[in-house]
């Protein structure tokens, strides 16, 4: 059981657990101890967050949590709250501590193995416990900062760092050492197991009536339709929308790719439509929210025509959830998705989301599992708004012409480099200015087209792909050569943090 409060790397300790082969499941901070019991967990981690413990109204945990002997985890905020809780002391630090450092193990620790001794963790705090409860042994520092604490008899840890992140050295492993050592667990869950559960719970809330299901052709909405229709088969329609503001082709390649897979599939040319709505709208949120109104308009007034239509079904995934909504905890919002955020407020449809709790490495696995082919399951991840936010500004059927040409430009060149192998996402941005030129004896005055490419395991952080010169040369001579309307090409080489991988 993860308790959320409000750390934006949450997720990411559900995802660890789960690659340790863990079933976990995530409960907003303010879930009743009766909430909590229902799901019979072995243990308890207690996510970071961006509050402190002394301030008013700083979110708290339900009554009883740490009596109910079983292991609970405090992350940073987590271990800040156990302290504060048991009598212990926690104030701002004299130096705030963001980044890498390095721990020194002190004693002997379940959580601990001798390697870890003087191992790199990844710290962000400016609050620390300054003095445990007087019953807590100090097992590591950071410099002269507690670093982690715990009460073995009591069951309860407590690390100031946050090894679920790639930063950690040893920090998967740390958790392991909670989930196997300290909680007992068999490391028996599988994405197999997810399937077969899921496939048992749509079965039994559907029933007889039918379902449709938003199929873009991405890897998401194709493993969410293929879980759905082995579980109620025909009962469920794909609907599949042009929106105009798909990559060049797709739409007729997506129809190709699904036309002997079994699934019940309609296509439906919205593109005048989605653009007539856009016309003019220069703010990203505005676009995200007007393009997921109107996919769920045209949902709604295909669902007429299957009778006994009920639900639909949409490809959502945790990151979508966590940047759109505090849907567990007090986390930040940072953009609203097509899927989430957009939706209208009264909806003809229920959802069913049955990728809602995972990240996108184990939907791929999941769809592997499934047998959809690598075409499908390795297909670089594509915002539910399309090119929407990758058009800079206001979007024009000849804006979206001009990315589309660019972008087909970038994706062929890094295919044929070998250079999406180890690529997360890699695209070409329309921006809103136009810089001068000079082709052949003629001065231009014409748009910049910006290339985004970045390595990433889950999309949650994410850093800029090093390029060879040679590949961004041969890309920006190809665009500014074949693509009418752009005279220069630049390279985006911020990482996230502090930029987003879109744009918009």
């Amino acid at each position: 059981m993860i308790l959320d409060f409000g750390s934006q790397y949450t997720q990411l300790i559900a995802r660890r657990a789960r690659e340790l082969n863990v079933y976990s499941v995530i409960l907003p901070f303010n879930a009743s101890l009766k909430k909590i019991m229902e799901h019979n967990p072995k243990g308890v981690v207690l996510s970071g967050g961006p509050n402190s413990v002394y301030e008013k109204d700083a979110p708290g945990l339900a009554n009883g949590v740490m009596s109910q002997n079983m292991p609970v985890l405090g992350l940073c905020y987590g271990m800040q709250l156990i302290a504060y809780a048991l009598g212990g002391k926690v104030e701002p630090a004299e130096k705030r501590e963001y980044g890498l450092s390095k721990i020194n193990v002190r004693g002997k620790s379940k959580l601990f193995d001798e390697k870890m001794n003087k191992s790199t963790v990844w710290m962000s705090h400016g609050v620390h416990v300054s003095s445990p409860p007087k019953t807590f042994e100090v097992t590591a520092k950071s410099g002269d900062m507690i670093a982690a604490m715990e009460n073995a008899d009591l069951k309860l840890y407590g690390l100031q760092f946050h090894p679920e992140t790639s930063h950690s050295q040893y920090g998967k492993e740390m958790l392991k050492n909670f989930l196997v050592k300290i909680c007992g667990f068999n490391q028996e869950w599988s994405a197999e197991e997810f399937v077969n559960a899921e496939i048992k719970k749509i079965r039994k809330l559907v029933g007889k009536k039918r379902v449709i299901c938003a199929l873009s052709g991405g890897v998401d909405s194709s493993v969410a339709a293929t879980i759905v229709h082995k579980a109620i088969g025909a009962q469920q329609m794909c609907i599949f929308v042009d929106t105009g503001l798909m990559q060049k082709d797709d739409y007729d390649e997506v129809l190709g790719i699904y036309k002997n897979r079994g699934l019940n599939i309609d296509g439906v040319r919205a593109e005048n439509r989605f653009l007539s709505k856009l016309r003019g709208v220069t703010n990203p949120e505005q676009k995200r929210k007007i393009i997921g109104r109107e996919f769920i308009k045209i949902f709604e007034e295909e669902a007429k025509k299957f009778k006994g239509a009920e639900f639909l079904v949409q490809g959502t995934l945790y990151p979508d959830v966590i940047e759109s909504v505090s849907i567990h905890g007090p986390s930040v919002t940072i953009k609203s998705h097509h899927n989430v955020g957009g939706l209208p407020k009264k909806m003809n449809l229920k959802l069913i989301e049955p990728l809602r709790e995972l990240f996108k490495d184990e939907v791929r696995r999941i769809g592997g599992e499934l047998g959809l082919p690598p075409k499908i399951t390795n297909r670089q991840p594509f915002p539910g708004p399309g090119l929407g936010v990758r058009v800079i500004g206001k979007i024009t059927p000849k804006a979206v012409e001009i990315l589309q040409e660019a972008d087909f430009i970038v994706r062929e060149e890094f295919v044929k480099a070998g250079a999406n192998k180890d690529l997360w996402q890699y695209f070409a941005v329309l921006l809103p200015v136009k810089t001068v030129g000079v082709m052949g004896d003629s001065r231009t005055h014409e748009k910049v087209i910006a290339i985004r490419a970045v390595e990433s395991s889950d999309g949650m952080t994410a850093s800029y792909a090093k390029l060879p010169y040679s590949l961004l040369g041969k890309i920006s001579s190809r665009i500014i050569s074949e693509v009418q309307g752009v005279n220069r090409v630049v390279y985006d080489i911020t990482s996230k943090p502090p930029g987003t991988i879109e744009w918009e």
